[in-house]
Parts: C-alpha cells; structure tokens; sequence
C-alpha cells in the first residue's frame, strides 16, 4: 500500500479570490507553448505552480488544466510515487478514464451531500489512482508506481444520466512497461460506485480495469481498493511486480475474525446460524444451528454481540436496519426494488387468511372454495377502520404498518396458471402425479426399487421400519400385476417424507393450529406411460397405546373414501410443500452454497480465472440469504407461519442436512441415486431417463450438458497441463475451505471429491454452478405458475 500525501483544495471565492490564472509563456521558437496555472492566495500572497514543458514535468498539487474531446473541463495531476524527481525523458503521456455510476434515486441529503462535495472538491484532490506495472522496480522490489490525482467532480457528458466519467493525467516513463493494477484511494466523505477504470496512451491500445465495486472513503478505511486489469492469471503466472498486491488483497478480504462488521466492509468471513431466533423473546428462542447436534452449513460472520440470555446466539437486528454483508454483495437498487416487492407479496400473503379471519365471525376463515376464489378474483379490501382494530391484528413490522397506514387498501393476486382454466385440477390424480414431475418440488419422486418399504430409522423410538403398505394392497392397484414384476420393469414410484418428517410429528401437532403426518406415497406409472397415485401412507410417532400409528389409503370409489383420499393427498402436499421450501429451495440451493461464495473470495484473487468463471453465478445470493435470516426463516418468519413445521423449521432443515452430500448435487449423480435415471454414455448427461416425460430431468439434463461443455473447455484453456491443477496453491486453499470451514460439520466425508486433476475440477464447478443456476432455476420460479404472483 501507499500513503496518501493529502493537499489542501482550493477554495471558492466565496472565501477570497483563490482563482487560477493562465500565464501563457513561449519555449525556444515559440512552437512549444505551454500554460503555467497559478493559484493566489489573497492572504499570504504565495504562489504555487505546476509547469509543464517540452520535455519536463514537474507534479505539484496544482491541477493542469485540459479540455477533453467533448469540451467538458478536466483537471488532473500526475507525480510519480517512488521519487518526487521529474519523469525521465521519453516518458509516455497516459490517460486514465474513470467511469462512477451515480445512484438512480438520490434522497434530498444525498442530493445535499453531493453539492458539498462538488463545493470543497470542486478543484480539490477527490480521488487518487496510482498505475502499477506489471513488472518490479529494482530499487523497491514491488510493481513500478506512478500516482495521480482525478482533480475535483468535473464529470465529462455521457449518454446514460447516472454514469459520469473523470479523467487523471500519468507522465509514465518509458520503461514502465503494462499497468496491471491500479490503487484508487478515495479521498471523499462517501463511498462511490466504479463501473471501470481504463488507461489510454499505450501501445497495446486501451487497457481495461473492470471494477464494479464500491469504493470506501479513507475516513472509513485508510487502505486503499485494489483493481486489477481484466486479465486472467494463476498464481503461478502472476507478474512479479503484482504478486505482493495478489497476497495482500486476499488478506483485505480475510479480516481478521473478530469485531462486528461494519457496512462499508469487504470482510468475508464463517459462522454458525445462530441469528435466526431472539433469546430475549422466549417464543422466538431457537436453537444454533451448526455443530455436531445440529449439522448445518456455515453463514457469512457479521460479529453482531452475543445475546445476554444466551451467549451463544447472536442479537437480532431488525428492519429496517440492513444485516451485514460485504459491501459488493449487496442490491443494486433495481433489484432492491423488485426483492423487496417480492418479500412484501410474500408477507401478504401469508397474512391474508389471518386478515380474513379476524374479520370473520366464523372460526373458519374459509367457508368453501369460493371464499379462496373471492381472494383472487376480487381482492380483499382492509379499510381504515378496520386495520385499527387494535390487537386484531398482530403485525409488528414497521414495513406493514407503513403499508396499512394507506386510506382503502385491496389486496388482490393473479391466479395460479394452473388453476385458471380449470379450478379443480389439483385435486385429480392425474394433476398430482404431473406436479411430481414438473410441479414446485420435482426432486424427491424416485425409484421404488425393492419391498418392502423399510424405514432407516430406530426402531427402539420409532417402531418397526416396515411399512404399513403391503404387497397386496399394490396389487391391488395395479390390475394384478405382481409388486416383483412392476419393480422389474420400473414402474414404481415412490415420494417418501416419512423418516425426515416423522422425528419432528409430536413437536409440529403440539403448536397451534397444526396437524401433521409424516408420508408415504406410491405412485404407477401405466402402459401407456401415464403415472398416478395408487397408495398413500400416514404416520405418526409410536404411542403407549399403539406401537405403529400408521394408517394407509387409496382412492376408493365411495363419496366417503373418495374425500378422505384427497385429505391425505393433501397432506402429502403439507409435507412436500414444507420439504420443499426448507431443504430443496433453502437449504440446498441457498444455504449450501453459501461457503463456496465466502471461500471463493477468501482465496482466489480476483485475478484468478476460476474466480472469473463462478462469480456471475455467485451475484446476490450472500444479500438474499442474509435477508431470509431477517425475516423469512427466522423465528416468527414467514416460513414457520406457512408451512407445518412451524418453529422447528430450522430444526428440520439440519435433519435433512445430515444427508446431504457433495457428489450428489450433480443432476446426473441425483437421478442416478434416486433411480429416476441409468447409465448411458449415448445420452445427454450420460444418463438416460426411466420416464422419458420427467420435465425437469429432460430440461435439466441439456442445460448441465451445455454447463459441463463450457466449464470443461473454460478449464482446458487455463489448465493447459494435467498437474496445474494441483499446483494451484489457490484452488487447492479454496477446496480445502469449503470442506474444512465452509462445510466442517461433513469435513471428514469419504464422499468429497479430490481436486487434483482437470476433469475433478470441472466436475466440481459443473455442480456448483448447476445448483446456483439450473437447479435454483426449477426449484425457485416454479412457484409463481403455482402459487400465484
């Protein structure tokens, strides 16, 4: 790092007459003129001076003047770091550009804020960038230095109304060779956002430092940002002159796991969930998860205190206050815009069946399927005097209060696709069995591979693992086919919650308003390729007075046992929608990949092409999964008032966790496992499909060819000989800090791939970037079509 060597701005002529002045002199025959600038200092009367001249430059903190191409004024300064002597001759005259992107709504202070800066900046040292070649100085043994000051918020004019660009002069002497890093200080009172940094004047043509990243004011951290020019390198290959700033940038990043993290922070560090639930409050009291009771994957650490009734949880924070995240992890204000119009449909639609309730006099909020109807088809208007109706309604947000304070409010959704053409398709067979396939939750169909159906739990707790479903109940449903034969040919399906469910039954029944099963369900697939439900098994814990509450149904052709087949169906939903939302949406595709995002960072440098490749996939998960902690897992969130497991949720989720595992989060590896798909080198993903009308595998399987084709070849072109990859002392830290901190609850897994060839590598960032895309993808926007927007 450099240090900062601060000059005094001028100041307006508000307080004296502190103008520069051109001087204009003539060198030799007059064919080299330059123009001296001289600042007057109406008190003292000094003089300060930056001369520029044939072949000399002598730097100073006075700005030299120039017009650009578009006319708009610039103001700059050049110097050199490692000596304040003059640029050699033959030094090279170069132009950085410095592109900054405004905020797109500015409050009033802001607005304020922006005017002060351009008023004590206006020709004053805001910014300072120094170029950092490629190659060492002899003398300091670091990359070779020139400094430069982007002289006031003189913006020149740019097509887009929030992008303004700058400019900073550098005199570079002739043997500097290529920048390959630059070092902005940020002399400004506020962080700034930069879009991109380029050089222009040397003979390679422009050189581009793509940033996009927040800028921290010196007041807030005295270290300078360190961008990197857009070229990819190993370790290995590292310049000699940028090495040292490789090292130190990761050790930024790093920090030093301790303090509580502050919003101008880049810090990406590990910790367990413990923020989810608020000791002061003993119905929001829950559990860390994280540990060997409780596996879970690791969060990024915000060092918030230690809860005084509970030192192992941290204290909540609460809207509208942010939860921390390293600063370029958090929303652009587009997506501001949209998460937070999200969250509050989310919310409101959790609170319109309590709303309608309250304003009931029936117990029942919904009378028939037509109440359900009204709530899409005309609204439900809470007006003025009723939302203050005192404790009728529980809302504690600040964020709602704020949104019922309007005069008439209508809360009104869209109708689920599915359900707006023909309104009682979700409760035939047909629709059930399709949902399995290509509904919200299409991955826990699989195989049923042999019988009887064994439970994996203990039977000590939990009673004997066989289930209640026999064999002649099947047969029975399938037309006399033998339970041998319809295994032998693949036509046997089954979706089972039964052990992930069943530990957590007498806790869910025990809140309020609850009533869980853990299920079973068999499904057959006909001649004709049609699949549906043909048996459904409901369980509950062993009791003293029966060791096996299990109870099993089928359709049945009576009005009577035609109903209670599609209130088990429905609780079949209850336990999918629950597993679903908690482990395959959450746990799998957020909270898993959480620690490849902190480690990512950690340990490859920005400069490094694995960090490259996986970013974009990387961009706003850290933001969304500390919001979820907020107010959407949390103790009293939205997901325990919506699904059964209410406030063992969390406690659910690190059940699940146990068998995750690494190896088969890859799609082909998943359908593999769960039987859904067999071996075939021929096919796309290598694997062929036992339904060949499975949306999500058939969709799944392109999409993971195309991922692996590319990350192979992306790999391939940076790893050019087979044992780079093992080698490479920043993958190999990145690995090792998954499995060991990111994940150290699994640490010793015989399952975790090696890393020390290509084709592991690819292996390995084909799943990753699977789950962050395609994955999420199925399991994320399904529930629009289904659930309503």
């Amino acid at each position: 790092m450099f240090a900062v060597n601060h000059t005094t701005p001028l100041r307006s002529n508000i307080a004296g007459d502190q103008r520069l002045r051109p001087i204009s002199g003539a060198g030799g025959n007059g064919s080299h003129r330059s123009k001296t600038y001289v600042r007057l200092n109406g008190r003292g009367g000094s003089v300060r001076a930056a001369i520029s001249k044939g072949d000399k430059a002598v730097g100073s903190s006075v700005p030299v003047q120039r017009k650009d191409a578009n006319g708009s004024l610039i103001s700059s300064s050049s110097s050199s770091s490692s000596s304040s002597s003059p640029s050699p001759a033959g030094g090279t005259e170069v132009r950085a550009v410095v592109t900054i992107r405004k905020k797109m709504k500015e409050k009033l202070i802001e607005k304020v804020e922006d005017q002060w800066e351009f008023f004590i900046n206006g020709i004053g040292q805001g910014i300072q960038i120094q170029l950092i070649s490629e190659e060492l100085d002899p003398v300091t043994k670091k990359g070779k230095r020139v400094q430069s000051s982007v002289r006031g918020w003189l913006p020149r004019p740019s097509s887009q109304m929030h992008i303004v660009e700058y400019a900073a002069n550098f005199s570079v002497p002739s043997d500097f060779g290529c920048p390959g890093a630059i070092l902005v200080t940020n002399l400004h009172g506020k962080e700034f956002y930069l879009l991109e940094i380029v050089v222009h004047g040397f003979d390679k043509g422009p050189i581009f430092f793509s940033a996009n990243t927040w800028i921290h004011s010196l007041k807030d951290n005295p270290e300078s940002r360190i961008i990197f020019r857009n070229q990819a390198y190993l370790p290995s290959q590292t310049p000699q002159g940028l090495k040292d700033l490789r090292r130190e940038d990761l050790v930024s990043i790093r920090g030093n796991g301790s303090g509580e993290r502050k919003p101008h922070d880049r810090i990406y560090d590990y910790d367990v969930y413990n923020d989810l639930g608020n000791p002061e409050k003993e119905d929001l009291a829950r559990p860390v998860l994280g540990g060997e009771k409780r596996p879970y994957p690791r969060r990024c650490r915000t060092g918030r205190p230690p809860s005084k009734l509970d030192p192992r949880s941290e204290t909540r924070i609460e809207k509208p206050h942010p939860v921390y995240v390293p600063r370029d992890e958090t929303f652009e204000e587009i997506k501001q815009n949209t998460f937070s119009a999200g969250r509050l449909k989310a919310l409101l639609h959790n609170l319109i069946p309590s709303l309608a309730a309250s304003l009931s006099n029936s117990d029942i909020p919904f009378s028939c399927f037509t109440d359900i109807d009204k709530l899409y088809n005309d609204g439900f208007y809470l007006k003025d005097d009723e939302h203050n109706g005192g404790s009728r309604f529980p809302i504690a947000s600040n964020f709602m209060k704020q949104v019922l304070s309007i005069k008439e409010r209508l809360f009104k959704y869209e109708i689920p696709a599915v359900i707006r053409r023909d309104r009682f398709s979700w409760l035939r067979d047909d629709e059930f069995a399709r949902q399995c396939l290509a509904g919200v939750n299409p991955v826990n169909i699989e195989l049923l591979k042999e019988f009887p159906i064994l439970s994996k739990l203990d039977p000590a707790v939990y009673g004997p693992p066989e289930s209640a479903i026999t064999k002649e109940l099947i047969e029975q449903e399938i037309n006399g086919m033998s339970v041998e034969k319809a295994i032998e040919e693949k036509r046997l399906f089954i979706i089972d919650f039964h052990d992930i469910l069943l530990p957590f039954i007498e806790k869910m029944n025990s809140l309020p308003g609850r009533e869980a099963y853990a299920s079973r369900t068999v499904l057959f697939r006909s001649h004709t390729g049609v699949l549906k439900p043909i048996v459904i098994e409901l369980s509950l814990p062993p009791s003293p007075s029966s060791l096996q509450n299990k109870h099993v149904y089928t359709h049945g052709h009576a009005a009577t046992t035609h109903w209670i087949w599609k209130l088990a169906k429905a609780h079949v939903c209850s336990n999918d929608a629950g597993v679903h939302q908690l482990v395959n949406h959450w746990l799998r595709t957020h909270a898993c990949m959480e620690p490849y995002i902190i480690a990512t960072h950690r340990q490859l440098s920005s400069m490094h092409p694995i960090y490259n490749l996986l970013h974009p996939h990387m961009r706003y998960t850290l933001e969304i999964n500390a919001l979820a902690r907020q107010s959407l897992i949390n103790g009293g969130g939205i997901i325990e008032a919506s699904f059964s497991p209410g406030k063992y949720a969390g406690e659910v989720g690190a059940a699940a966790y146990k068998s995750w595992q690494f190896d088969k989060e890859a799609l082909p590896a998943d359908l593999l496992r769960r039987g859904m798909a067999v071996e075939d080198p021929s096919a796309p993903g290598g694997v062929k499909l036992v339904i060949e009308d499975y949306p999500y595998a058939a969709d799944g399987l392109l999409i993971w060819s195309a991922i692996k084709e590319w990350v192979e070849s992306y790999v391939d072109h940076y790893y050019s000989e087979q044992n780079s990859v093992a080698t490479d002392v920043e993958l190999q830290a990145w690995w090792d800090e998954i499995k060991n901190m990111g994940h150290p609850d699994k640490r010793n897994e015989p399952w975790w791939p090696k890393l020390k060839t290509k084709e592991d590598l690819s292996g390995i960032l084909t799943s990753m970037i699977w789950v962050a895309s395609g994955q999420h993808a199925a399991i994320n926007f399904g529930q629009y079509p289904f659930g309503g927007e």
